[in-house]
């Protein structure tokens, strides 16, 4: 996997394409979410893409200041490789180099809370519905952070 991490400008046309082709692929058919996937945020947001040996974007994941991990995704033909941990590693190590000594925030589909738990991320809130898809808040203590205590 080849991972970049940029902002928005300087993601070219096609790249920026690609990941809203993705995103609207998993989160608005896959999992028949309706709402507007391009809210905003994307335009101060920095973009983690990993792309696969073949060139084809296989992970995304959107980093906002905060830190906040979101959109995070991989395609259905990354799924079951360990794909998404290795791009939970990359985004948690952009965060940590981003906003150094910060915990990091997102918000996990519930049935991944033991996934996101593995990665050091605890809950924060109970469960709540959000577009559909029951969902909890979960935060990651900083880095430099004991978390054996």
């Amino acid at each position: 996997m080849r991972w970049t991490c940029v902002r928005l400008d300087e993601l070219p046309a096609r790249e920026l394409y690609e990941v809203l082709k993705l995103r609207a692929e998993v989160f608005v058919v896959e999992q028949r979410c309706m709402y507007l996937d391009p809210d905003g945020a994307d335009l101060e947001a920095w973009h983690l893409l990993g792309r696969a040996d073949d060139g084809a974007l296989a992970a995304y994941a959107r980093l906002l200041s905060g830190p906040r991990i979101g959109r995070v995704l991989t395609s259905p033909a990354a799924r079951g490789s360990g794909q998404g941990r290795a791009l939970m590693g990359q985004a948690l190590s952009h965060c940590e180099r981003l906003w150094p000594g910060s915990a990091v925030e997102l918000s996990a589909q519930a049935h991944l809370q033991r996934f996101y738990a593995s990665l050091g991320f605890e809950p924060t809130s109970g469960v709540y519905d959000e577009d559909g898809i029951p969902h909890i808040d979960m935060r990651r203590p900083a880095a430099s952070q004991d978390r054996s205590s």
